[in-house]
């Protein structure tokens, strides 16, 4: 089992796995934002997992996504790998709204973060409890 990157973890509730990927919701309330990280040690870029682990990120990527498309009903949904401060490799999905705090605009640095409290955390998790996405098991990390 690969350890996830330290700024990862800081930032990050941990929600669950899929069969490749950890779950972790970003600390960030201004926007329904979730991160998968493939369980694979001293990876970087896509490209670099084998064929079958792409193939098996690409359907957890899409579960997730119908997901959030099904629950927030944004009007975008951004999908980045990005890593320039984190080199493990993670793939951020950000629900977007024409009335968030940074549209148009990407949303690192443009405000800051507002931690979600206790019940907060708790009803996402209910969430992903009631969506019974194939494969993901939600645990505490």
């Amino acid at each position: 089992m690969a350890e996830i990157h330290a700024q990862l973890t800081a930032d990050c509730h941990y929600l669950g796995r899929f069969p490749l990927c950890h779950l972790l919701l970003m600390n960030d309330r201004n926007y329904p934002w979730l991160i998968l990280v493939p369980d694979r040690a001293d990876v970087r870029e896509i490209y670099q997992l084998d064929a079958d682990d792409r193939e098996q990120l690409l359907q957890e990527s899409c579960l997730l996504s119908e997901f959030l498309d099904s629950v927030f009903k944004a009007d975008k949904l951004n999908i980045a790998a990005l890593g320039n401060q984190v080199p493990q490799l993670h793939l951020h999905h950000v629900a977007r709204y024409r009335s968030d705090a940074a549209w148009p605009w990407p949303i690192w640095g443009k405000v800051p973060a507002i931690a979600y409290n206790e019940q907060e955390l708790a009803d996402f998790r209910v969430l992903f409890e009631q969506a019974n996405l194939p494969e993901f098991k939600i645990s505490a990390g």
